[in-house]
């Protein structure tokens, strides 16, 4: 007979000591977000100063609506992130299904290539992506904005190490009922890693709806700016500076993705736990 191993429990004042750090750290967190919404719902001369007394008002979001073309941000915006999530989708699946079912020269070395890929800023390629796009006659443009972003690493990554663990007996089911190579990848595949694509689907589409640099740098006119660009040129100094007004534009900017995250959080944290994504 083995003797049991002794358990250890954690100290109730070392768990106490996590719940405090972890409400401060939400707290930290949140108390922006607290004073946007404070802000944006307040006259002006309560931005600076609470007071529970304070009259409220929807008064700074139709302002702020009226004074820059946010309907066209928010239509370019919807557009460039619906261009960019398809375009990775397909070419990622394609490329990820290639390096983890075929055997083909130098296929070690392409996806080494692609993992350096992972460990590159895509700032660091602005200067030459801004020469390829104005060569292209992009500048200016939404699909010059998403052209750079149309292959992920990531995803590719992702999904060829889910591919990987699909079992080789569902395949040669799929081959015997006479399925063709991409009838694999749709019905096999795809619906497998389901987990996968609705992870990579979030991760993608928060990246790409608050970008700022790159669509700062290829975008000029209101015709291909999207909202990150668009509230900046909003809240310049030339604007002047009303916070009341700016924090309504910044929470209309910032408005789908909360409120997508409160709706389907549970099914977030649920995607993520199940792609294996940290």
């Amino acid at each position: 007979m083995h003797a049991e191993a002794p358990t250890y429990r954690v100290p109730l004042w070392i768990r106490s000591l996590d719940h405090i750090g972890a409400w401060l750290l939400a707290l930290i967190w949140i108390l922006p977000l607290v004073y946007a919404v404070w802000t944006a719902l307040h006259p002006q001369e309560f931005s600076a100063k609470f007071v529970l007394t304070a009259p409220l008002t929807l008064e700074n979001f139709a302002n702020a609506w009226k004074a820059a073309p946010f309907a066209r941000y928010f239509l370019n915006t919807t557009l460039l992130v619906t261009l960019i999530l398809g375009s990775q989708l397909v070419l990622c699946t394609l490329a990820a299904y290639a390096f983890a079912r075929y055997e083909f020269r130098g296929k070690n070395i392409l996806f080494s290539l692609v993992l350096i890929q992972l460990m590159i800023m895509p700032d660091i390629l602005l200067v030459e992506n801004y020469k390829t796009m104005s060569q292209l006659g992009l500048i200016d443009t939404l699909f010059g904005i998403g052209l750079p972003y149309f292959a992920s690493a990531f995803a590719i990554f992702l999904l060829r190490q889910t591919f990987k663990q699909i079992p080789n007996e569902l395949v040669e089911a799929a081959v015997m009922e006479g399925a063709s190579t991409l009838q694999i990848l749709w019905r096999v595949f795809v619906p497998l890693a389901k987990p996968v694509y609705i992870a990579f689907a979030l991760v993608s589409v928060s990246y790409h709806w608050n970008n700022f640099l790159w669509p700062l740098v290829v975008t000029n006119s209101v015709n291909s700016r999207p909202l990150t660009v668009g509230l900046q040129v909003f809240a310049s100094t030339d604007q002047g500076i009303d916070w009341s007004i700016i924090t309504a534009a910044t929470l209309l900017t910032a408005a789908p993705l909360l409120i997508a995250f409160l709706l389907f959080q549970r099914q977030f944290v649920q995607s993520f736990m199940r792609a294996g994504i940290k």
